[in-house]
C-alpha cells in the first residue's frame, strides 16, 4: 500500500512543479531585464572567477580608518557618490570592490568599547590590551609607568623590520597619537606622546615618550617612512616645539639614518625628494593635518593622504625584500568626535582615495591589502528619505519631510553622544531652518558630551591579495594580526615579547 501512495505523491509533485514552471515564465522573463536582478548576476560572475591567491605577500599595507563603522561606510558611500553626481545608494567606495570581508569584534581587553590605542595594539600585535595602552599586553595598567617593564609586545612593523623588509606609518593626525604610534611605540598611556605630555614620575622612572621612542628604536627595528602631523613632539620650545628635554628630534632622526634619509615639512620637499631616498621623516604640521574641508585655507603645502600614501609606496619598494605599510585616516574618527557628519564623511571620501591611489601602484599578487577600523562611532542613519535625497540633509516620508513627535524635522545623520546633544531643559532646533550643509554643522545627538563617544559594535574588514581569503565570517580584531603574519610568511614563534 505505501508503493502506490510514493508514487502518488512523486506524480503530483512533478505535476505541481511543471505547473509552477509553467506560470513562472512570465516573471522570470520580467526578472531577467530587471536592472537589479542584472546586477546580481554580474556580481555573481565576479565572485565566481574569485580565485584565492594562497601565495605568500612580500608587502602588507593596513589601512585604517579611525572610527569608520559600518553606518560611516554607508553614508560615505552615498556621499561620495552625490558629489560625483551619480546615485549614491548604489555607488562603491574603493575597499568596497575587495574581494573578501568580515567583521571585527572590537572590543578591548577591559571595556565593551575600544579606544584607538587598544583597537591598533589589537591590529599590530595580535593581543588585546587596555583602553589607553599601546604596545603592551593586557597586564600593564594606564598611566603607570612601572608596568611597562617585561609586558611590551612586537608589532608587525617590528616584525618586517627584524625580517629584512623596510615598514612605514603615514597619518592625517600627528605621527605619535595612538594608531601610527601602534606600529612602533610601547606605552603605558597614549597621550605621552612628548616628554611635556608626561608626569614628572615616569620621565624620573625611565619611561620615554612616544617620539624619542619612534627616533631611539634600535637601527634593525627604526621604521624607514613616517609622515603626518605632530612636529611639535619633536622639536624643543626654541624652534616652536614643546619639547621641555631641549632636543630636536628632527636632526637626531637625520643622524640615526647615515645619511640616506631626509627631513621633510612641505608637499613640494616631499615631491622633490632624490631618487635615492630610504628613509623619511615627514611632520607637515605642528598638530593635527587640516581637515580636507579646510584644505583651501588650512592645507597649503600639506600632501593628501594619497600623496603620502603613494609616497610612502614608492620609497619603501626600494626594498627588494618588501615592506610593511599602516596608512590612517585619522581625522574619520576626529569629525565624529566633534560630531560633525560632513567632516566625517568627506574624510572617508579622502580615505577611499587614497586606498584607490595605492591600488593602482601596487600588484595584488604579492601585496595583501587589508582595510578596517579601530572601532566604531555612534553615527546612525534612520528614516526614509527618497532616493538620491542628500544624506546631509533632513529626512523624509513617503517623499515629505519626516516630523517628529515635537513637531520638527530631523537629520538622515544622527549621533547618539556628542556636541549636538540637547543641554539643560533646551527645546530641539528644527534642523529644516538650518544650514545642514554648513562645514561646522553638528547633527544633533541623544545625550550632550563635548566629544562623542565611540561605538562598539562590529566594523568591517575589506581585503584582497594573497591570503586575503582568510578574512572571513566574524573574527576577533587581534585575528587580522594573524593573517597578515601569516600572509608574511613569519612564523607564530617570532611574534613574542619585546
Amino acid at each position: 500500500m505505501i508503493r502506490p501512495l510514493v508514487l502518488a505523491l512523486v506524480a503530483s509533485a512533478s505535476i505541481s512543479t511543471f505547473a509552477c514552471a509553467q506560470a513562472a515564465g512570465p516573471m522570470a522573463a520580467v526578472s531577467a531585464v530587471d536592472p537589479y536582478y542584472k546586477a546580481g548576476e554580474a556580481a555573481l560572475a565576479r565572485q565566481l572567477a574569485v580565485v584565492p591567491n594562497t601565495g605568500r605577500a612580500k608587502n602588507v599595507i593596513l589601512f585604517l580608518g579611525d572610527g569608520m563603522g559600518i553606518s560611516t561606510v554607508t553614508a560615505g558611500r552615498i556621499y561620495d557618490g552625490q558629489q560625483k553626481g551619480v546615485d549614491g545608494e548604489s555607488n562603491s567606495l574603493a575597499f568596497e570592490k575587495l574581494s573578501y570581508a568580515a567583521l571585527s569584534k572590537t572590543y578591548s581587553h577591559d571595556t565593551q568599547v575600544t579606544d584607538s590605542a587598544a583597537g591598533i595594539t589589537a591590529i599590530m600585535t595580535g593581543v588585546k590590551t587596555r583602553n589607553k595602552i599601546i604596545g603592551l599586553t593586557g597586564a600593564a595598567i594606564g598611566e603607570k609607568c612601572e608596568t611597562e617593564k617585561g609586558n611590551a609586545v612586537q608589532t608587525l612593523a617590528e616584525l618586517a623590520k627584524a625580517n629584512g623588509k623596510a615598514a612605514g606609518a603615514v597619518t592625517t593626525t600627528r605621527v605619535t597619537h595612538a594608531t601610527p604610534a601602534g606600529a612602533y611605540a610601547h606605552t603605558a598611556y597614549r597621550d605621552w606622546e612628548g616628554d611635556s605630555d608626561m608626569p614628572v614620575e615616569a620621565l624620573q622612572a625611565g619611561c620615554k615618550d612616544i617620539a624619542r621612542q619612534l627616533i631611539e628604536a634600535p637601527d634593525a627595528l627604526r621604521l624607514d617612512v613616517v609622515m603626518g602631523g605632530g612636529r611639535s613632539r619633536f622639536l624643543p620650545e626654541a624652534k616652536d616645539g614643546k619639547r621641555a628635554d631641549g632636543r630636536d628630534l628632527t636632526a637626531e632622526w637625520l643622524k640615526a639614518e647615515g645619511g640616506a634619509s631626509a627631513y621633510v615639512t612641505t608637499v613640494d620637499q616631499l615631491k622633490a625628494l632624490p631618487a635615492d631616498t630610504r628613509h623619511v621623516l615627514g611632520l607637515f604640521a605642528s598638530e593635527h593635518l587640516p581637515y580636507e574641508v579646510e584644505r583651501p585655507v588650512l592645507g597649503q603645502g600639506v600632501p593628501t593622504l594619497a600623496e603620502m600614501a603613494t609616497s610612502a609606496v614608492d620609497i619603501l619598494s626600494k626594498n627588494p625584500n618588501g615592506y610593511f605599510l599602516l596608512v590612517e585616516g585619522g581625522k574619520i574618527d576626529m569629525g565624529s568626535h566633534l560630531g560633525n557628519a560632513k567632516r566625517t564623511l568627506s574624510e572617508t571620501v579622502e580615505f577611499s582615495k587614497a586606498i584607490a591611489a595605492v591600488l593602482a601602484k601596487v600588484d595584488l599578487k604579492d601585496t595583501l591589502v587589508v582595510v578596517t577600523a579601530d572601532h566604531s562611532h555612534g553615527l546612525v542613519i534612520s528614516g526614509y528619505a527618497p532616493r538620491n535625497s542628500p544624506i546631509l540633509g533632513v529626512s523624509g516620508n513617503e517623499g515629505e519631510p519626516a516630523i517628529a513627535a515635537d513637531g520638527k524635522t530631523y537629520t538622515t545623520l544622527m549621533f547618539a553622544t556628542g556636541p549636538g546633544g540637547p543641554l539643560g531643559n533646551d527645546t530641539r532646533a528644527d534642523p529644516a531652518k538650518e544650514d545642514l550643509d554648513d562645514v561646522d554643522y553638528h547633527q544633533q545627538a541623544v545625550v550632550n558630551l563635548p566629544s562623542a563617544a565611540h561605538a562598539g559594535e562590529d566594523v568591517g574588514v575589506f581585503a584582497d591579495g594573497p591570503q586575503a581569503y582568510l578574512l572571513r565570517g566574524v573574527v576577533e580584531e587581534s585575528y587580522i594580526f594573524q593573517v597578515m603574519r601569516h600572509a608574511f610568511g613569519f612564523d607564530a614563534a617570532q611574534a613574542k615579547k619585546r
